[in-house]
């Protein structure tokens, strides 16, 4: 599996979930527009993954093919990928303020990667009975209009993935005016000091990891 950051909540991830054999797989999750001020996702994409309808996390528009492109909660098959939507809260008012988001879970490769959208809430119960065991969290870190870094480092003490790759926070160029990576790298203590570009990953490459943090370089 390779993934790549592009800056806010946007990855692409590449896969081959059928085994060598099959064609590589490409999801995209919250893609954005040109608005944000940093360059959009670009190329071809199999699935796209949409946690809200926002302008910073809906521009299904700029990717090329023919995506199949899921944005409810609920259980789906697609491409070899099982994959669990979740609904959640964009802020702390259970959705009376910015709405609700989706949280994607998928399996992939033998691993467990989770995508918590712009999560603004705590989870409870039932999300966080879906979401254990997940080998990768996506986690938005900015505040404002999700987690903060406090909130952030809270959860992910709770759910204990092995790895933990940080989004939703402001990257140079980016309009949107949210908190950097400091407060968050702050509260966790263990943020690498250098930036991954790309990562490539197998599920044995996690053996004996716990809440490892990967700081990715977003694509430009």
């Amino acid at each position: 599996m390779l993934i790549q950051y592009y800056g806010q909540s946007c990855f692409k991830i590449t896969s081959k979930p059928g085994g060598r054999a099959t064609d590589d797989v490409t999801v995209f999750f919250d893609p954005f527009d040109k608005e944000l001020g940093i360059r959009p996702p670009q190329g071809q994409a199999d699935v796209v993954f949409v946690s809200h309808d926002h302008h910073d996390h809906n521009n299904v528009a700029a990717l090329k093919g023919d995506p199949i492109v899921i944005n409810t909660p609920g259980e789906y098959a697609v491409k070899g990928i099982n994959v669990v939507g979740i609904d959640s809260f964009h802020d702390v008012n259970e959705g009376a303020t910015r709405g609700h988001s989706t949280i994607f879970i998928l399996e992939v490769e033998d691993l467990k990667i989770c995508h918590l959208g712009d999560l603004g809430s705590e989870l409870v119960g039932k999300q966080l009975e879906e979401i254990d065991g997940v080998d990768v969290l996506f986690i938005p870190v900015g505040g404002k209009y999700t987690l903060d870094g406090k909130k952030a480092t809270e959860l992910i003490k709770k759910i204990e993935p092995a790895l933990v790759i940080p989004m939703h926070y402001h990257v140079e160029g980016s309009t949107a005016e949210i908190d950097d990576l400091q407060k968050f790298c702050s509260e966790m203590g263990n943020c690498p000091k250098e930036k991954t570009a790309k990562l490539n990953l197998k599920k044995k490459d996690l053996e004996g990891k716990s809440m490892e943090v990967v700081i990715m370089d977003h694509t430009v």
